[in-house]
């Protein structure tokens, strides 16, 4: 889909991902324990939000927590935690307010019981919202994604409610936690590495890569616009020839 951003044309993707890597280093920078440059990365997460559905984003999906973050230590972890609890708090009423949808993917299983039961609250009081499909990636690795589509799909074999040979890549993206939505058309990973980290391993396959220095909590704007136009310099074939 096309869009106008300053008064230049662009192809805008209609799936952004995000990997918001830096908030660490943005504390050690700052000279302020890790736990402040987290709370710094969810202020900037609220204004992407904003930011990017102004560009004419439709769908928005952040990688916050992994299934591999609980080996940092449990002062970070706790921090973590608390901090998204605040969010979860304000999330429907700030969703509503902007016609926002938010979905949580990954294990929530493992969560407390209280993070457990705002995220369903926020989940209900905003599925009916048409705007910005925003979606967070908690307790979420995508190889344990797949192992549990896996499983999923196993069972049904077992049930007889599927036939194996029928088993195709519709029918396991239909088993994946991101079963609504469609697949990324850019990844954008901030702080200067340059991998993905076990996110959206299926979903990626086809998606553009930008990687960028900046520090996700100054990641602006201006960062996503930077973004968009390296996009449009891809050609996007799908394995195939134009």
């Amino acid at each position: 889909m096309q869009g106008v951003i300053d008064g230049v044309t662009y192809e805008i993707p209609t799936h952004v991902a995000v990997i918001m890597d830096g908030n660490g280093r943005w504390a050690k920078k700052h000279l302020m324990p890790r736990v402040m440059g987290h709370r710094q990365g969810g202020k900037a997460l609220e204004q992407a939000c904003e930011d990017i559905w102004h560009l004419g984003v439709k769908y928005f999906t952040v990688y916050a927590f992994s299934t591999e973050n609980w080996k940092r230590s449990e002062e970070e972890v706790s921090g973590i935690m608390d901090i998204l609890r605040k969010y979860l708090a304000t999330a429907a009423e700030r969703c509503n307010r902007e016609n926002m949808r938010m979905r949580v993917i990954g294990d929530r299983h493992i969560l407390a019981e209280d993070i457990q039961s705002e995220i369903h609250r926020v989940e209900e009081a905003t599925k009916q919202n048409t705007g910005l499909q925003f979606t967070v990636a908690i307790n979420y690795g995508g190889r344990d994604e797949i192992r549990r589509a896996t499983a999923k799909i196993a069972k049904e074999v077992a049930e007889g409610k599927l036939d194996p040979n029928e088993i195709n890549d519709q029918v396991i993206a239909d088993h994946l936690d991101t079963w609504e939505l469609p697949d990324p058309d850019l990844l954008i990973r901030t702080s200067g590495e340059e991998r993905i980290s076990n996110f959206l391993l299926w979903q990626l396959a086809y998606a553009e890569f930008y990687f960028t220095d900046v520090l996700w909590p100054d990641f602006k704007r201006e960062h996503f616009i930077e973004a968009i136009r390296y996009y449009n310099k891809r050609e996007r074939r799908f394995g195939g020839r134009k």
